[in-house]
This record gives C-alpha cells, sequence and structure tokens, in this order.
C-alpha cells in the first residue's frame, strides 16, 4: 500500500481520498485555485532543515505580532478620532469608556515594542548564522525594507496619540529632513502638510498608518517569504542541505531551486517537513512568548516609561517643551548616532548610513563561511562588540545629552562602523573551521 507521505511527496493529492463534503468543496476550489498545493508547498510539507534551534522560532513570532498590530489596530480606528483637537481625547475615551478599549490599547502599544524586539533578534540571528550570504541576498534586502517600512510604520503611529512626547518628537525627527541640501525645506513642508505641526500633519500620518503602510508591510512580507522559499532556509551549520547522488536536486548542481527540492524530498538529507515538526516547536515558542507578551500588558504596560513615556499622558502643547525629548527605544540606537556628531547634515547622514550599511552585509561579507560556530575569533569577537555597541547607543539615545553620553555615543558610533569595516577587511582570508559534510545538532 503507497504511503501517503510519499505520495504527499510526488505531488499526489490525497485530500481528494477521504471522501466527504469537506474533501469536495476542498477538490472544487483546488480546481479552480491551487490552495491545497500552495499549503503543503510554503507551510505543510515545506523540507526545512532538521537542526533549526531557538533562534529560529523570531520569524514566526513576526507574523504572529505582525497579526496582532493589524487587528487590534483595525479596532482602535473606530473610536479614534484623527484630529488635533479630538485624538487625545479619543485615546482617552478608548482607555476609560470603550469596553476593553485598555486591553486593545495595551495590546498595540506593547505589541509595537515586541516587534522591534523580535525584529532586532530576528536579525540578530541572520547576522550570525551569514543568511545574507548568497544565494540569499535579496531574501536580506526584502528583510531590510520591511524593517524601514516598519520604522516609518511606528513612527507615524507614534504621534496618534497626540501626547506631549509625540508631539515634540514628531517635531525633532521631522526637522531633520530639512538639513537635506536644496529640497530639505520643502519636503518638510511637504510631510508636515503645513507651516508646523497641525492637525494635517496628523491626518495623513493616520492615513498612512492605517492604510498604505500596514499594505507595503503586508506586501514586502509576502516577498520575503517567496524569496526564502525559492532558495531554502540557511541553518545554524551555515551549509546547504545535502542531496542524493543522481537526484533532480543533484548536490553538484550549483544553482538550488525549491521547486525542485519540494517535488524530490525523497531525494532529500537532512531536511524534514515544516509540519508538524516545527509547527509544534513554534507553538511552544509563541505560549512561551504570550505568557511574557500578557504578563507585561496586564502588569507593566509602560514598561517604566520605555514604551509608553509619561509625557505622552499630558495632551500635545506646542508652548511647552517636555524637559528631555528623545524618541522610543527601538529608535534610540540611531538617535544616539545622530546626537553624537554635532553638525546636523552629517549626523543625519550618519544615521541614513547606520541603516544602509546594515542592508549592504551581503557585499561587505567577503566570507566563504556563513555559520560564526566556524568562523574564526576575531568576527566572533566583532559581532560581540558590535552587539555591546547597539546596547550602548541604545541607552544612551535614551537618556539626557551630556558631555558623557555625548563622548560615549561618539566612541560607539565608531565602533558600530567599523564592525562593517573590519568585516569587509579580515572575511576574504579569514582561517575557518572546517565545515561538517552533514547538518548536526
Amino acid at each position: 500500500m503507497t504511503d501517503k507521505y510519499e505520495e504527499q511527496s510526488a505531488g499526489v493529492d490525497t485530500t481528494a481520498k477521504s471522501g466527504g463534503i469537506v474533501s469536495s468543496v476542498v477538490n472544487w476550489i483546488d480546481d479552480r485555485i491551487p490552495m491545497t498545493r500552495v499549503w503543503n508547498m510554503h507551510i505543510a510539507q515545506y523540507p526545512a532543515p532538521k537542526n533549526f534551534n531557538f533562534w529560529y522560532l523570531f520569524g514566526s513570532l513576526a507574523i504572529l505580532v505582525l497579526v496582532n498590530q493589524i487587528v487590534t489596530g483595525i479596532w482602535l480606528t473606530m473610536n479614534f478620532v484623527p484630529s488635533a483637537e479630538g485624538a487625545f481625547a479619543s485615546v482617552e475615551y478608548i482607555m476609560r469608556d470603550v469596553e476593553y478599549g485598555w486591553l486593545l490599547r495595551y495590546l498595540h502599544s506593547t505589541g509595537a515594542s515586541a516587534f522591534f524586539v523580535v525584529v532586532y533578534l530576528h536579525m540578530f540571528r541572520g547576522m550570525i548564522y551569514g543568511s545574507y550570504q548568497k544565494p540569499r541576498e535579496l531574501l536580506w534586502l526584502f528583510g531590510m525594507l520591511i524593517f524601514l517600512a516598519l520604522m516609518a510604520e511606528a513612527f507615524m503611529g507614534y504621534l496618534l496619540p497626540w501626547g506631549q512626547m509625540s508631539f515634540w518628537g514628531a517635531q525633532v525627527i521631522i526637522s531633520l529632513f530639512g538639513a537635506i541640501p536644496v529640497i530639505g525645506e520643502d519636503l518638510t513642508l511637504w510631510i508636515r502638510g503645513d507651516y508646523v505641526i497641525s492637525g494635517a500633519t496628523l491626518n495623513r500620518f493616520f492615513a498612512l498608518h492605517v492604510i498604505a503602510l500596514p499594505l507595503v508591510l503586508v506586501i514586502l512580507v509576502f516577498l520575503h517569504i517567496v524569496a526564502l522559499h525559492e532558495v531554502g532556509s540557511n541553518n545554524p551549520d551555515g551549509i546547504e542541505v545535502k542531496r542524493k547522488k543522481g537526484s533532480v536536486a543533484d548536490e553538484d548542481k550549483p544553482k538550488f531551486k525549491f521547486h525542485e527540492y519540494y517535488t524530490n524530498k525523497k531525494d532529500v538529507i537532512d531536511a524534514i517537513p515544516f509540519h508538524p515538526y516545527y509547527t509544534v516547536k513554534d507553538v511552544l515558542g509563541v505560549a512561551g512568548f504570550l505568557i511574557l507578551f500578557c504578563w507585561v500588558v496586564f502588569f507593566m504596560p509602560e514598561m517604566n516609561g520605555f514604551f509608553l513615556e509619561a509625557p505622552n499622558f499630558e495632551a500635545a502643547n506646542p508652548l511647552k517643551t517636555p524637559e528631555h525629548i528623545f524618541p522610543v527605544w527601538y529608535f534610540t540606537p540611531f538617535y544616539a548616532i545622530l546626537r553624537a556628531i554635532p553638525d546636523k547634515l552629517a549626523g543625519v547622514v550618519a544615521m541614513g548610513a547606520s541603516i544602509v550599511v546594515l542592508a549592504l552585509l551581503p557585499w561587505l561579507d567577503r566570507g566563504k563561511v556563513r555559520s560564526i560556530r566556524y568562523r574564526s575569533i576575531w568576527h566572533k569577537l566583532n559581532i560581540a562588540q558590535f552587539v555591546v555597541t547597539f546596547l550602548i547607543l541604545g541607552w544612551a539615545g535614551a537618556t539626557p545629552q551630556t558631555v558623557f553620553s555625548t563622548i560615549l555615543s561618539q566612541i560607539c558610533t565608531v565602533t558600530y562602523f567599523m564592525f562593517f569595516v573590519l568585516l569587509y577587511v579580515y572575511s576574504k582570508n579569514e582561517v575557518t573551521k572546517p565545515l561538517p559534510t552533514r547538518l548536526t545538532k
């Protein structure tokens, strides 16, 4: 008797054999759109490397948080008033009078911070295991575009509560565009929609936050997944899964295609179906994440001012400047780089370059080995100093500017960019450990 899994591996639709009304409906849909085949190919039977570890959980968590932000955002917009006169009052109305409005608001505000935690850890995993290297350069670029869209989405949403820190934070960030030569002033005016931060600014930011940018994010996430499934997932060893000699997807072929990988799973060594093996692990990871996430939502939604700042519980007042102005924690590393340079234009350029240089990682890393497991001690030390630098920049950007914090920011700005310079220098002739012939644990 033919094994069901072998039939699925050969591309045979087994759902048609089960009978019943449900399978008839599924078959009717499959005749018109390849729903079952796409489900099997990209989720249920997607052949993933067998040695995924904890670090490979954050991609799934990012999708979970994205869904949370979209769903809670839709419900919040039902009672939000996008105007300078009504925005702050409508947030208070949601918190006090709308049934479970406080929960929706805290799920959304905590979800924003959770999104960046998950994305930063997801990017870090890509850096330590070399997931940006050939043939995954486009996958990394799509990821960076998601990161930029997410930053824009968070910035637009940050203005909407129309609190003191929202108002003055937006004032500072938007004014940075004025440093751009020639077009700076006109660009700033276009972004604001007025000569000052006003209801026009709030209204257009609301439109971008709830319609345009979520659409862009969903499209980029789709392209990110398509790019991933075309070249296959990387793994902690940083080597490709092996194919049997003489198979369609032979290991001697220089170019690997996912459709060959999918339709010939029996010829693949060291790969297992995503379902049920990784769906079970993801469910366990999601459960742990939700415990921590819900603890923050119910017991510490402000996170001592890091998630929701105290000045934002006051209505925006153009005549009263907060004592200290700085962005939410997930922007602070880049804000520290901006403040580290006295010249405004140079600071803006450095801040922009700090993000662009991340996107160039596939071309700055000239090493032949992907995973940190088998790379030199110099690479491990370089990664470690980058992490420490990023954390220090985050702290410096979230504190009042002093002589000490400025000097520290300047030093860390140099070490931040030195990570990429050193990587480019040593990676080409790096002495690495021998790679395993098969995937390890």
